[in-house]
């Protein structure tokens, strides 16, 4: 079997996902994971599917030609299955020009991997600005100590809210 990392884009409208999972199926593909989401009338994401080798280039045919979805491939020829010491990081304060490098500077600086990271603005009731919520999740060492990397995320801004959870 042939691991597929595919990433799609196009203008969102129902059925998407219906298409390029026919498109896995008719082709004796094994849907792994996903993330989707919905940006801006734009509907993007990507899967990881494990499929016959002999069925990859006539898969990723299949994909290229969903009508209005620009698709990319990429085989990935060895996986890491082991599975990493992990924390997760939430972090909540108001939004500001340049937050999220910020962030993932603080996070570069600790020599982090990012395996997950999502965010978004909402409007905050009683402030009448935006407020900036992002979760992140790391690979960490097995021995990190989460302490400095909260101080150091922490001290971005006053009145940021960091918390950090241990899924080890």
């Amino acid at each position: 079997m042939q691991s597929l990392v595919i990433s799609i884009m196009g203008k969102d409208k129902p059925g998407l996902v219906d298409a390029v999972a026919k498109s896995v199926y008719k082709h004796q593909g094994n849907w792994q994971g996903s993330s989707f989401a919905h940006m801006a009338g734009m509907f993007t994401g990507f899967v990881e599917v494990h499929v016959p080798e002999e069925e990859k280039q006539a898969l990723i045919e299949a994909l290229d030609a969903i009508k209005d979805l620009s698709v990319q491939s990429v085989a990935v020829t060895s996986a890491d299955n082991t599975l990493p010491t992990k924390l997760i990081v939430d972090v909540m304060g108001n939004d500001k020009t340049g937050i999220v490098q910020e962030l993932t500077s603080v996070l570069h600086q600790f020599n982090l991997n990012i395996l997950t990271f999502s965010s978004h603005c909402e409007s905050a009731p009683n402030w009448g600005s935006l407020i900036f919520k992002a979760k992140a999740e790391i690979a960490v060492p097995e021995t990190f100590d989460d302490g400095e990397l909260q101080d150091a995320l922490e001290a971005l801004a006053n009145d940021l809210v960091v918390d950090i959870t241990a899924t080890r």
